[in-house]
């Protein structure tokens, strides 16, 4: 499971729900919204550190997202005022760009090739 801390839950579950297009799993544990993805579960939970002592959230580590097509959510994306890193681009993985989501953490969809 990868899962992100915010500070609020609520606004975490909206924007991956409404703005990225994930739908929350139908159970998750208190504290935390799970989303039902594919291989690997996405969650977002309650801080367990002071998220005001961190400067640059996720530094590091690469989030990557299957997506069915890179190019159509980050221009849903970047109609609704997510900040986008860097524009679609060819990659390793199929079609890629990265945002950064309203809690400080670079994500990077790619579209997911279909057999």
């Amino acid at each position: 499971m990868i899962g992100i801390q915010v500070a609020d839950i609520e606004a975490a579950r909206a924007f991956y729900t409404d703005a990225v297009g994930l739908k929350a799993a139908a159970h998750s544990p208190p504290g935390a919204v799970v989303f039902d993805t594919k291989q690997i579960p996405f969650a977002v939970r309650t801080p367990v550190i002071d998220l005001g002592d961190t400067d640059d959230l996720g530094r590091g580590i690469a989030i990557w997202f299957g997506c069915d097509d890179a190019d159509a959510l980050h221009d849903q994306l970047a109609r609704q005022g997510t900040t986008i890193v860097f524009p679609p681009k060819d990659g390793p993985f199929g079609r890629y760009f990265a945002f950064r989501d309203p809690f400080g953490y670079k994500i990077t969809p790619h579209t997911v090739a279909r057999p």
